[in-house]
């Protein structure tokens, strides 16, 4: 599994497609979407999935840079119903189609997206290689050298693989990714939607490097939760032996938050050739997290983009898209 960092071939994002998420702020989520979507197109080619009958609407909405193809979806967080995708030993592509069940069954239905990963791969006549254990993309991050970082609060979660132990479950991470070490962090217990997925506690920067998300308030209740993260990291060695070099990236203000699933996170950014997009909330923050992505992106341009209503849904830019990585056959 390469990392996020690494050349792309291009993006996959779904289009919103579950209006209950979203209320009465459906219509303006969907601008919100292509906006970040014609972003990505300026670096990369985007590929916007979309069920039939919203295909004329994400043409028109999205403009001629993104390409919307048709494929039956329950929901729009490519990034967690969407396949991971993996260098083979030939240098092509490969897509792994993980077991999805909608964040431990929070959303019904979700059998369309659970058949989303196998029909990207379909789609793009690729190899897929499957899995019985449940898993989002977004609970997991590869640093591309054999290091994958992931949460107890979420793989471990009863909701997701009761009848597999820690054991099983790394096993399986590593057979299915060609990851040779596996490091644990905590989590986050009070994060319900996805029970404290990796892309909202940290993300890879290169390999050895890392962001890793903050509060400084210590009357937060998650002050010493994220502090617990940080502190797992510090103590790990990567698949290399190497200790992890950490950068602090803060978390926006709780006084932001928009209802209770709002995602305030800065370090749920995503990558893409050339540049970096992350979210802007219209607060001072964002010019100080502008400073930090730049400092640990060099060469690459830092975009910060307003978030707008996506937040209100439980995530931000990197739960809604997948990289594809660039093939080296």
């Amino acid at each position: 599994m390469p990392g996020e960092f690494e050349p792309h071939a291009g993006t996959w994002m779904a289009w919103p497609s579950r209006p209950e998420i979203w209320g009465d702020d459906f219509s303006e989520v969907k601008t919100d979407y292509a906006r970040l979507a014609r972003t990505i197109a300026r670096f990369e080619p985007l590929t916007m999935a979309a069920p039939s009958a919203a295909a004329a609407e994400a043409r028109r909405v999205c403009g001629e840079s993104v390409q919307v193809v048709e494929i039956p979806i329950d929901d729009s967080w490519a990034r967690d119903s969407g396949p991971t995708f993996l260098i083979d030993d030939r240098g092509g592509t490969t897509a792994t189609a993980w077991t999805f069940n909608a964040w431990g069954g929070k959303y019904h239905p979700h059998d369309q997206d659970a058949l989303f990963a196998r029909r990207v791969a379909a789609y793009l006549q690729v190899p897929v290689a499957s899995s019985a254990m449940v898993l989002e993309g977004g609970g997991i991050f590869s640093d591309g050298e054999g290091t994958l970082v992931t949460t107890e609060t979420c793989l471990l979660n009863a909701n997701r693989n009761p009848h597999m132990s820690k054991s099983d479950v790394e096993s399986e991470l590593k057979r299915m990714l060609g990851v040779h070490k596996v490091i644990w962090m905590p989590g986050d217990p009070t994060e319900l939607e996805t029970n404290g997925h990796i892309d909202g506690l940290m993300a890879f920067t290169a390999p050895g490097k890392a962001l890793i998300e903050e509060i400084s308030d210590p009357a937060d209740e998650r002050f010493e939760i994220l502090r617990e993260n940080r502190r797992a990291l510090e103590l790990a060695t990567d698949a290399k032996g190497r200790r992890l070099q950490l950068t602090r990236i803060e978390e926006a203000d709780a006084s932001i938050a928009v209802g209770p699933r709002y995602c305030r996170s800065y370090v749920n950014f995503y990558t893409v050739n050339g540049a970096v997009i992350a979210p802007a909330y219209g607060i001072a923050a964002d010019t100080r997290v502008e400073a930090v992505l730049t400092r640990a992106f060099p060469g690459r341009q830092v975009i910060m983009l307003p978030i707008g209503k996506i937040a209100v849904g439980g995530g931000g830019f990197h739960c809604i898209t997948q990289q594809q990585p660039r093939a080296i056959a």
